[in-house]
Order: C-alpha cells, then sequence, then structure tokens
C-alpha cells in the first residue's frame, strides 16, 4: 500500500511540474506575441481595430462631410467657479435658553453659465480694467437677486443645530454638505460646486 501511495505521490509531483512549465511557457509565448516588435517571428500577429468616422452618404449618393464630433465640456475645478460672498451672520443655535450662538461667513461657489459665442464682451475700462463676461456678469446678478432666499435657508439651517453638532470637524463637514444640498435643491438649474466658510466661531 506504502508503494502505492509513494508512486502516486511521484506522479502528483510529476504532474505539477508540468502544468507549472506548460503555464510558464503559455506565458512567455503570449508576452512575445503582445510585446515583441512585428518584425520578429511570431505564430501569429495582433491586428487593432481603431474607430473611424464613417461619411454619410445623402440620398443623390455622394458623400457628405463626417459628422462633427460633440466637443466634450470645460470640467470647473474648485476655485474656478463664480463666488458669491453670502456676507456674515450671527445666528442663536438651539440651545436651551439661546445662550450660544454662532458667527459664519458662507461663500458659494457656482459653476459659471456656458458663454455665448455672439454675445459681445463689453470694452475695457480705461487704466486696463478687466473685461467683464455679459453672461458672468448676468449670472451673478441673478443669484444676488436670490440671495434672501439663500441667507433664509442658511439660517433657518443653522438655527436648527446645536453646538454639539457643529463645534468638531465632521461637524463643520456635514453642516457644509447640509447647506449644498439645500441651496442646490433651491437653486436646480444652477450647478454649485463648494460651499466655503470664510469666518466660522461657535459661542
Amino acid at each position: 500500500m506504502k508503494k502505492v501511495l509513494k508512486i502516486f505521490g511521484i506522479i502528483g509531483q510529476i504532474l505539477l511540474i508540468t502544468m507549472v512549465v506548460v503555464s510558464s511557457l503559455l506565458s512567455l509565448t503570449m508576452a512575445y506575441i503582445v510585446f515583441a516588435p512585428d518584425d520578429l517571428p511570431k505564430p501569429f500577429y495582433l491586428s487593432y481595430l481603431y474607430p473611424t468616422i464613417e461619411p454619410t452618404i445623402d440620398p443623390t449618393g455622394e458623400a457628405a462631410m463626417p459628422l462633427e464630433t460633440p466637443v466634450p465640456e470645460k470640467v470647473v475645478l474648485p476655485g474656478e467657479g463664480i463666488m458669491i460672498d453670502t456676507g456674515t451672520k450671527i445666528i442663536n443655535l438651539a440651545e436651551p435658553g439661546g445662550r450660544r450662538y454662532i458667527r459664519i461667513g458662507v461663500v458659494l461657489e457656482f459653476v459659471p453659465p456656458a458663454a455665448d459665442p455672439e454675445a459681445k464682451p463689453a470694452a475695457a475700462a480705461e487704466g486696463g480694467a478687466a473685461v467683464v463676461d455679459p453672461a458672468v456678469e448676468e449670472f451673478t446678478n441673478s443669484v444676488n437677486a436670490r440671495l434672501p432666499m439663500i441667507n433664509d435657508t442658511v439660517i433657518t439651517l443653522l438655527s436648527s443645530k446645536s453646538f454639539e453638532q457643529l463645534y468638531t470637524t465632521e461637524g463643520k463637514e456635514a453642516l457644509r454638505h447640509e447647506i449644498m444640498e439645500k441651496i442646490q435643491s433651491l437653486m436646480p438649474d444652477d450647478k454649485l460646486l463648494g460651499v466655503y466658510f470664510t469666518e466660522f466661531v461657535v459661542e
């Protein structure tokens, strides 16, 4: 019995070694086919298909110009948007006796509106003043006109918070996200990019 088990053990080791050698050879062969230059001899060569723009055929049978691919929208990073300062607010917190309060400055950052290619920017003022994009100026005026609603939303949210909810770093971040969600729901057509605290004192 021991001899049979010994024979099976040897056969198992041989099979294992054979499988390792075969898999290593296959891996090396595939690496050679994929990475070796195509001017070297290979059992077969890889071919790549690249997408091409096919010209459209109009009813007359003539080839028309290929369709233009859409230009991807520019990604606006934090700090590149339009900053709207909502001012400093002093608000009583939801504490017994109303003795605690918060003094906070909130700045909102919005994604700039798409520039109108037909709009002509205002002429630069004397002295080399910066040219103001009419679309940005119109957007800023639109948001400033809604500042009373924005401030009311921020004040209502803050007056429902307690000192324990705000004094930690996690509490400040949670408040930032809540303000962002509330204002984004208030202004769904405008993309809010960020909420920044320029002042944050809880006493």
